[in-house]
């Protein structure tokens, strides 16, 4: 590999002759090189975790995670923000997505939109970017004009930012404080990097929103508590952690939901403590929606009476 050219825009010397290949074969090449991936997440594991942690701090102090990106990284960025609220019950704010050129971006690409460092920097004064809030910009070769500058805005101003990039030699390190580097190498296809970079950061957004979600007690033992039942599907997984977590009968699960206002944390306080829906509602007010707490809030008021 020259010096000069990026790991993202080099050629991947497997995939040499990709377009004489049979069908099976290009899809084992595919299959083979995604193997990798997970390999070069792992190394930066500590760093992640170094992430979150400062995330988790942001959004104790009431601040907000904010993924900036432009194509395909910020596609995920988007997509990752929009699972958080139906997934953990949080406000869609708490979350947000930017991509360079806007929402048409998300189904269109917009031309030079990932050149234009002042849109980066006033999307983020659109939303209110305060110090308080953490900003992670993601670009798989680390030279979005859109994605830097807002970095820079967002460091100069004293809030937590974060970088990942499959590219060493990204620029948006210089203005991070935590340089996720994920070393996924050569695309099969030379810098297509909605492939092996896009897989990588999409298993890094995941952490990150995952685990301060977990953090933050938005998941009791490894069940979705705070999910939104938005369909049927919900609706019957809503019932059942009910009925799992109260330790009920299906029967006693389904009279518990029609009282509970789809609010399945509600729902099991309801059933555990012989309570009406409002002191349910209360009590996960005081707790922040935070489960285990609710219920040391429950039996604290048990045991005063």
């Amino acid at each position: 590999m020259e010096k000069d050219v990026l790991s993202t825009e080099s050629m991947n010397p497997l995939s040499i002759g990709l377009d004489t290949k049979s069908t099976v074969d290009i899809c084992r090449l595919m299959n083979g090189e995604d193997k990798t991936v997970p390999y070069a997440v792992e190394q930066a594991l500590p760093t992640i975790a170094a992430l979150v942690d400062d995330i988790v701090a942001s959004f104790c102090k009431g601040g907000r995670l904010v993924y900036i990106g432009a194509g395909t990284s910020g596609r995920l960025g988007v997509l990752d923000a929009s699972e958080c609220p139906p997934t953990f019950g949080v406000p869609p704010e708490m979350v947000v997505g930017l991509i360079a050129g806007g929402d048409i971006a998300l189904r269109k690409a917009v031309e030079r939109a990932e050149d234009d460092g002042d849109a980066g920097v006033a999307d983020l004064k659109r939303i209110g970017f305060t110090m308080n809030d953490t900003l992670v910009g993601i670009t798989a070769s680390g030279q979005a004009s859109y994605v830097i500058e807002a970095m820079r805005y967002a460091s100069d101003m004293g809030a937590v930012v974060g970088a990942i990039s499959c590219n060493e030699r990204s620029k948006t390190f210089a203005c991070a404080k935590h340089k996720v580097f994920l070393p996924v190498g050569p695309e099969i296809i030379t810098g297509s990097t909605r492939l092996k970079s896009g897989t990588a950061q999409k298993m890094t957004l995941n952490m990150l929103t995952t685990v301060s979600m977990v953090k933050l007690g938005y998941v009791y033992d490894n069940y979705m508590v705070n999910l939104v039942p938005t369909n049927k599907k919900l609706e019957v997984r809503a019932k059942d952690l009910i009925q799992k977590i109260a330790g009920c009968t299906k029967d006693r699960a389904d009279l518990i939901w029609h009282e509970c206002r789809g609010n399945t944390s509600a729902g099991i306080l309801m059933e555990l403590y012989g309570i009406p829906y409002d002191q349910a509602a209360h009590s996960l007010a005081g707790a922040h929606n935070n489960l285990h707490q609710a219920m040391a809030l429950c039996e604290q008021r048990e045991s005063m009476h």
